[in-house]
């Protein structure tokens, strides 16, 4: 050896030490290691834990085996215990003490045994209830962790839509749909998307997003009007072209806003609109020459509030919008005379000036004048403001008792075919049976929705979705009819109606083809006969044919189509009667239907 006591060797010192230092570790002892895992073999001087049961199972399940301090020495029956084959961390089924252990450990161990048995029985048992709960495949933490994935993500939202507590909400109000209209860029869609952000159906966040990404295309005073034209397209060119859907509600009604486009080019989906409404909004820009060009003959003010009459729209709100431009300053003037070139058209179209009719100035962009009073800008206007004052008009009546009808406005597909419109008549709930009409095709509602809150049964009014089973979305056209099975919906092709010539460039007589607008329909007729002309004034019939009919002339026609559509008579249904004839890209007739023939 060497004088700083290092061997000379390292052979030689393994030949001389060997066999003490084995003795001294311990080495016969390779049991020693398994025993610590398991939760039993406590020194029996230290209280038993008292961990909730799932924690100390996992704690073993998961940890790698810990060391022992030195300073403690193993038991006398562990060191007795055979060294096994090999040693494995235990599983939930093998954590459980081996019969040579139980045979020979120590009477004092027995109290030790049966606490730390229990513990584990309740861990096995809290891991079964886990897996019965959970997939077959899935530990536990996985099925924790499956709470955020997109699956799991999904399910607490479906069920959060369809509380009972909201379905109640949404059935006892009444239902009541808005349908605003009026000349392009009268400030439409600005109302509506305000009137949201009022009554808190768009937060300000929304809006602040809305008003960023519209300064970035230099169009500052649009983003309120994203609230209602989501379609980039409508955004592009700040032109609304299908009809906008929103609702919001008050302590007593229930609003579905319908935002229909103002351009000539999209009136057919303006009828569309206004065929599902209960109350309209004329939407009037006070802005010195924005008026007289929405009122002048071939604007969109006089043809819309012509439609809305048709629609069979009783009360007419205008709404005389932008009096805080710059050009107008809410001058009492300009408010009078745009009343008052209004009145005279909207009383020859048949509204009552003191019953139907609502005059009221506002700005779409600050929101004066449509949740609180106009107050200083303008006191001359003494009234309500605007959603005040519709929440106070009287209630409607509905259809309630009658057999289910729904014109199909809109469709689309979305896992099975969903389809849009306004409950006209009758009730329907979730699983009920119903037939498409005219095609008679047999269908099962599998869900509804009433304004995007999930519902299980709906009334007469209510503008609703439903999705359905047993039909394909390319089997759905808009104008068909969702309706009982009982009693159906008339189809035919040919009926007999009475018809109003309004704008018309010469006369018409039998042959004539046009487009008929019928709730969301368009389809093209023809003029089969001229039955007879009516007098104006006393209501008689004229004895013999007519030849043909001219402008401002009442007549009764028979018409006849190419294909079966849905029609019922004006007296039986009087919302499924009416009618709206177009020519050319303007309105020639309006029309009621008296009789279905074939």
């Amino acid at each position: 050896m060497s004088t700083n006591g290092a061997p000379e060797s390292w052979e030689d010192a393994d030949d001389q030490n060997l066999a003490n230092k084995l003795n001294q570790l311990n080495v016969d002892a390779p049991s020693f290691v398994p025993n610590v895992n398991a939760a039993v073999f406590v020194p029996s001087f230290l209280p038993p834990p008292i961990a909730a049961p799932p924690a100390v199972g996992g704690a073993v399940l998961n940890q790698p085996p810990p060391t022992l301090p030195l300073a403690q020495p193993p038991p006398a029956a562990v060191l007795s215990q055979p060294p096994p084959a090999a040693v494995k961390s235990p599983t939930a089924s093998e954590n459980k003490i081996s019969p040579e252990v139980e045979n020979k450990s120590s009477p004092n161990d027995a109290s030790m045994k049966s606490d730390d048995s229990a513990v584990e029985r309740s861990a096995a048992d809290s891991w079964e209830d886990k897996a019965d709960n959970s997939s077959s495949a899935t530990t536990p933490e996985e099925d924790d962790s499956m709470e955020i994935d997109e699956n799991g993500a999904a399910r607490p939202k479906r069920n959060k839509q369809k509380p009972k507590s909201t379905e109640t909400v949404t059935t006892l109000k009444e239902h009541v749909n808005v349908v605003f209209i009026g000349h392009v860029d009268a400030g439409k869609s600005t109302i509506g998307g305000q009137m949201m952000y009022l009554t808190g159906m768009v937060d300000k966040r929304t809006l602040e997003k809305y008003e960023k990404e519209a300064k970035e295309k230099n169009r500052e005073t649009w983003y309120l009007s994203w609230c209602m034209d989501t379609n980039m397209e409508e955004r592009e060119k700040g032109k609304t072209v299908e009809v906008g859907r929103a609702y919001f509600e008050t302590e007593k009604k229930h609003f579905t806003i319908l935002d229909a486009p103002g351009h000539k080019s999209f009136v057919p989906n303006m009828i569309g609109g206004a065929s599902q409404a209960d109350l309209a909004v004329l939407v009037i820009s006070a802005r010195k020459g924005e008026f007289e060009t929405g009122f002048e003959r071939g604007g969109q003010t006089r043809e819309h509030a012509m439609l809305v009459k048709t629609a069979g729209v009783k009360h007419l709100v205008v709404l005389i919008n932008k009096m805080d431009d710059p050009t107008v300053g809410w001058d009492e003037k300009r408010y009078n005379y745009c009343k008052e070139q209004l009145i005279p058209y909207l009383k020859k179209l048949g509204f009552n000036p003191t019953k139907d009719l609502m005059f009221m100035p506002c700005s779409g962009l600050t929101g004066s004048g449509l949740k609180d009073p106009v107050g200083k800008d303008a006191p001359y206007y003494t009234g309500l403001p605007f959603i005040p004052y519709i929440d106070a008009l009287p209630s409607l009546k509905r259809q309630v008792d009658g057999p289910f009808m729904m014109p199909i406005v809109d469709k689309y597909s979305e896992m099975g075919t969903v389809v849009i419109g306004k409950v006209e008549s009758g009730k329907c709930n979730k699983g009920d049976t119903l037939i498409v009409m005219p095609n008679r095709v047999e269908v099962k509602v599998d869900q509804l929705w009433s304004d995007d809150i999930e519902v299980t049964g709906v009334t007469s009014g209510e503008n609703i979705k439903a999705k359905l089973k047993g039909i394909e979305e390319s089997e759905v056209t808009n104008g068909f009819v969702l309706c009982d099975p009982k009693e159906p919906i008339k189809t035919g092709t040919v009926f007999d109606a009475q018809i109003v010539m309004l704008d018309l460039k010469s006369i018409i007589c039998a042959g004539f083809s046009c487009i008929l607008h019928l709730q969301a329909m368009a389809e093209e007729v023809t003029i089969k006969a001229l039955i007879c002309l009516i007098d104006k004034k006393t209501g008689e019939k004229s004895k013999t044919r007519p030849r043909f009919i001219k402008q401002d002339q009442i007549a009764i026609a028979r018409f006849v189509t190419s294909h079966q559509i849905c029609m019922e008579t004006f007296k039986a249904h009087p919302q499924l009667g009416r009618f709206t004839l177009r020519d050319e890209g303007t309105t020639i007739a309006i029309g009621k239907i008296l009789k279905v023939v074939e």
